[in-house]
């Protein structure tokens, strides 16, 4: 409705629903049978979402909160906690997100916790922030080969020929 989107139960997966929309409440039907009702939200592209709604395999996602994404994340480094951060702050939802923090979470298992932390350090730095770019980053052996380029504390060279931001502005 107007940009903002329901949740129905999932048994009802592309079947056709009718919606009554007032100013306050959005009821969606189902042959005639009322199968939800939410509060209405002005808020544009967003999602509100009964748990009730979601299938099992979705809800076993319930009991992890970005908290504890964020706790488990600094257990392996902090570039895995920055990575998980990146992740949750770029979706409207944070639990859009957790899919993919978890899967990066779970690559400990099959690289071990160096590698990981390394290969999110390295997707930190390219602009890479998916599970998919951390998972080829270590498929690949990319986090192995990598050392970031450091910026030497040297002052920039002062010349006659050299102009300087200054002369810019």
């Amino acid at each position: 409705m107007h940009g903002h989107w329901y949740s129905v139960p999932y048994r009802l997966i592309r079947e056709v629903v009718e919606a009554r929309v007032t100013d306050r409440t959005v009821e969606v039907f189902h042959h005639g049978v009322r199968v939800a009702v939410h509060v209405r939200s002005p808020m544009r592209h967003r999602h509100t979402t009964v748990p009730d709604h979601m299938p099992s395999a979705h809800r076993r996602y319930a009991d992890w909160t970005p908290a504890r994404l964020r706790r488990e994340a600094t257990r392996i480094g902090p570039a895995t906690a920055h990575l998980v951060e990146l992740i949750l702050a770029a979706k409207p939802h944070p639990e859009q997100g957790f899919r993919a923090c978890l899967g990066i979470l779970r690559l400990v298992r099959s690289y071990g916790t160096d590698r990981v932390e390394a290969a999110c350090q390295r997707g930190i730095d390219i602009g890479a922030r998916t599970y998919g770019s951390v998972a080829s980053i270590l498929r690949n052996n990319l986090d192995r080969a990598y050392r970031p380029q450091s910026m030497p504390d040297v002052p920039p060279i002062q010349h006659g020929n050299i102009r300087g931001g200054g002369y810019y502005h």
